[in-house]
């Protein structure tokens, strides 16, 4: 039995997706991307599910970049239409309605770090690498690489990368506050599901606004992003956790 290009794994109300091309470094395809989309959407339809971790298979890469071999021949319009696949991912991962945790256990190039940076936290082993060469290659990002790093590490970092086709390691990362944390290879993923347990015990309800209204406001002015929040503010009272959250505290007040 040939095993799925990405593995899915629940354990308890965490959803555990790995990456599953190994012997390709988890190189991107269109295989890959397909499965992806419908296992994020499976971990979004479960209830029982709080929190998404994200992460490759191996010890040497998280995901290594695209499939060069898949692109080779590409024109220009069935490269545009890669890259609109390539969007559907991280939009899939930046809009679904709970956080997700990229644990990075090694090379995290090109569209590997585009979706690790759509997840909503990232962890990493001290042995990760980091960039966007897509420039050594001739091309450059296309999955909002161009659009999310500067976002999250500055304009002027992020320029040098893309136009250097540099690399980085997970110290400069943390560094840059584009991780989270960075711990030993060998307790990464139980750190990460430490973590993704720990945000589980909190109210899905509030963490999928909370997660909406966030990002929101990296797309909008100010004003518009407030008035927002102060929406999801108000929906978090038509929920049971808040009104079995407050009545406890209530109770324990008295």
């Amino acid at each position: 039995m040939v095993e799925s290009v990405v593995l899915y794994e629940k354990k308890e109300n965490v959803a555990l997706l790995t990456f599953n091309r190994p012997g390709a470094l988890n190189a991107l395809n269109t295989e890959v991307n397909l499965k992806l989309i419908e296992l994020l959407l499976q971990a979004d339809n479960d209830a029982e599910i709080k929190v998404v971790v994200l992460t490759g298979a191996g010890s040497k890469s998280f995901v290594a970049g695209a499939d060069i071999k898949e692109m080779l021949e590409m024109n220009a319009l069935q490269a545009r239409e890669h890259g609109l696949r390539a969007k559907r991912v991280t939009d899939t991962l930046w809009n679904l309605g709970k956080p997700v945790i990229a644990a990075i256990n090694g090379f995290c190039m090109g569209g590997g770090l585009e979706y690790a940076m759509a997840c909503d936290l990232r962890t990493a082993a001290e042995t990760a690498k980091f960039g966007l060469p897509e420039i050594n290659l001739g091309i450059m990002p296309g999955s909002a690489g161009t659009q999310r790093l500067p976002r999250l590490i500055g304009m002027t970092k992020a320029k040098e990368y893309c136009f250097t086709g540099g690399t980085f390691d997970a110290k400069q990362a943390l560094e840059f506050g584009l991780i989270n944390y960075v711990y030993p290879a060998e307790a990464l993923l139980a750190e990460t599901l430490a973590l993704a347990g720990k945000i589980a015990t909190k109210s899905a309800s509030s963490l999928k606004l909370i997660k909406a209204a966030m990002n929101r406001g990296t797309e909008t002015d100010m004003e518009t992003a407030a008035l927002f929040e102060i929406d999801c503010f108000g929906l978090c009272f038509s929920t049971k956790e808040q009104k079995e959250g407050m009545k406890k505290f209530v109770e324990k007040s008295k």
